[in-house]
């Protein structure tokens, strides 16, 4: 029995000995997998990253073309003017009055009608400060207009200036 105890001895330590190092090679296996592991979900978090900066370079780049093209498209937009002076003459009155026509240009393709406005004109009263109060293709004109208050027969009461309605208004 001592014998066999002499021959099972070193199978069985031959067997622990096998047993540990699979442990061992199993536990150095599960850390370079968990290293890997976290290596490849910080390349993914990168690379999300970067088609979320990518993404949003292009959408800028996008908004950038599109702005530009508007501007572009804005800048070929032109407002031609001008004005006289009108006197009407009748038996009792006498009316002077400042006459101002505007066409709007794309480039030099006309895209409207000559649109004429009639301000009546008291002494003393800036001629230039009265055509920009009243030109419908002006920013500030707009927003006048919009602050003023529209009487009942559709004449507009702006800063004591009375904008008479156009002839293609009036035929409207």
């Amino acid at each position: 029995m001592t014998a066999l105890v002499w021959i099972l001895l070193p199978l069985f330590i031959a067997m622990g000995s096998a047993l540990l190092s699979y442990y061992v090679m199993q536990a150095r296996l599960e850390v370079a997998v968990a290293k890997e592991r976290e290596s490849l979900a910080e390349a993914q978090a990168i690379i999300r990253n970067q088609e979320k900066l990518m993404e949003e370079k292009v959408r800028a780049a996008e908004e950038i073309a599109a702005r530009q093209a508007f501007d572009q498209l804005l800048a070929d937009f032109r407002v031609e003017e001008r004005h006289f002076m009108r006197e009407n003459k009748s038996m009792f009155v006498n009316r002077k009055s400042l006459v101002m026509q505007e066409r709007l240009f794309f480039r030099n393709i006309p895209l409207s009608n000559w649109v004429e406005h009639e301000m009546v004109v008291e002494e003393g009263s800036d001629m230039k400060s009265l055509t920009e109060q009243a030109s419908i293709f002006n920013a500030r004109a707009l927003a006048a207009s919009a602050a003023g208050s529209a009487n009942g027969n559709g004449d507009i009461q702006n800063h004591g200036v009375r904008l008479l309605r156009s002839r293609e208004a009036r035929t409207a």
